[in-house]
């Protein structure tokens, strides 16, 4: 396993920050969960558990051991000041004032570890006239113009898929990475920054690219796409499909599919833009075309003469195709007080030569807190100590 070895320290929350140590956790960094003695607020989200502990939390935190402990108070900054001496990384997705107030600041953290590796992620980094708010991925949807060009004119929408807290914590994963591996030659740590900002911003910058050269103002338009066509929802007999039609091969093929070789030599759709610009009308013929199939057949009929389509399912449907077994990319893990074992979805890639570590359940609230504090010299008595105190 590629990260064998990597300590890494778990102080985030949500998505952004657990997401982060997840990832490294998948390939074997060791990475300890530090909650309150209670348990952190993103543990209760979406219950599935006797303990209230959530479906979000459960793919979040697999892999991880969990430390309770209140870093704040002086016998837990010392636990802290322990646990960082021998740490390879600290994820932490918290405010600046709140990581200077804990001392998790990279200053503080350097000064006991030179080598320790920084993770932070914030709504708007740290500097700039919004840098003291707070926000969550709906924020960074809203302010990269995304949700202004999803929906109606009358009725924007946000994405219930939070990609940009997703696509935030890839982003400090990434930065991870090369932190480490400049560290292999300067000896030294660093702080990775991330921000939700930031994330939407670049996942959105083709958009933005094109208003600063093009100088058009996009409006929304539905489900259909500013630079091909037909790509669009189409209802069917029984359900929705959508298709995707990009490039001129493939508009050909569709072209003929749906009987209007016409429109392959018609200047209106020579090419992917002037394809979106003109979207509704190719969208109305794939529509009329979808009145008399059931979403099998037109999905059938498009993949013989490949064109990129699939079905509109729901969640609960989601994980039952049999594509899903045949990558391998559901692991079964049970938790205790669970109906059933969480279908949990781990980093969705694969390496020719390292394999994931095995999986492991996410952790119960301070389920390994003694082994932990062993582990960084606390006897039994010390340890019952600090529980009875609630430090843990």
């Amino acid at each position: 396993m590629p990260l064998r070895g990597i300590k890494v320290l778990d102080f985030g929350r949500y998505i952004a920050g657990p997401y982060c140590a997840a990832l490294l956790a998948d390939y074997g960094a060791d990475v300890i969960r530090i909650e309150a003695p209670d348990g952190n607020d993103d543990r209760y989200t979406v219950p599935v558990a006797n303990d209230g502990s959530g479906a979000m939390f459960l793919q979040m935190n697999r892999n991880k051991r969990c430390l309770t402990l209140k870093p704040g108070s002086p016998e837990g900054r010392e636990i802290v000041r322990r646990l960082v001496a021998a740490a390879d990384v600290v994820v932490a997705n918290l405010p600046h004032d709140a990581l200077v107030r804990l001392g998790l600041d990279y200053d503080s953290l350097a000064a006991i570890n030179p080598r320790v590796i920084l993770a932070t992620a914030s709504a708007f980094g740290r500097e700039g006239p919004l840098a003291e708010r707070v926000g969550f991925d709906a924020v960074g949807q809203a302010m990269s113009g995304t949700v202004h060009l999803t929906g109606t004119p009358d009725q924007p929408y946000r994405a219930q898929v939070n990609y940009v807290d997703f696509g935030t914590a890839l982003h400090c994963a990434f930065g991870v990475m090369l932190a480490l591996r400049e560290r292999e030659t300067t000896g030294k740590g660093q702080c990775v920054s991330g921000s939700l900002f930031g994330t939407a911003l670049a996942m959105s910058n083709a958009l933005t690219i094109d208003h600063a050269l093009n100088g058009i103002e996009r409006q929304p338009i539905g489900n259909r796409s500013y630079s091909s066509a037909p790509t669009d929802l189409f209802r069917t007999r029984d359900g929705w499909i959508v298709t995707q039609i990009v490039g001129a091969p493939i508009f050909r093929r569709w072209a003929e599919l749906v009987e209007r070789p016409d429109l392959i030599d018609d200047t209106r759709y020579a090419s992917d833009i002037l394809r979106g610009d003109n979207g509704a009308e190719l969208s109305a013929i794939m529509q009329a075309w979808c009145n008399s199939r059931t979403s099998e057949q037109a999905i059938d009929e498009l993949a013989a003469v490949r064109v990129p389509a699939a079905p509109v399912v729901r969640p609960s449907e989601a994980l039952a195709h049999p594509q899903v077994a045949a990558m391998g990319l559901v692991e079964a893990t049970a938790y205790p007080g669970t109906p059933r074992a969480a279908p949990v979805i781990r980093a969705p890639i694969s390496l020719s030569a390292s394999a994931k570590t095995a999986p492991k359940r996410a952790p119960q609230v301070g389920e390994h807190s003694d082994t932990i504090l062993r582990e960084i010299g606390y006897d039994d008595a010390a340890i019952a100590a600090l529980r009875a105190q609630r430090i843990i």
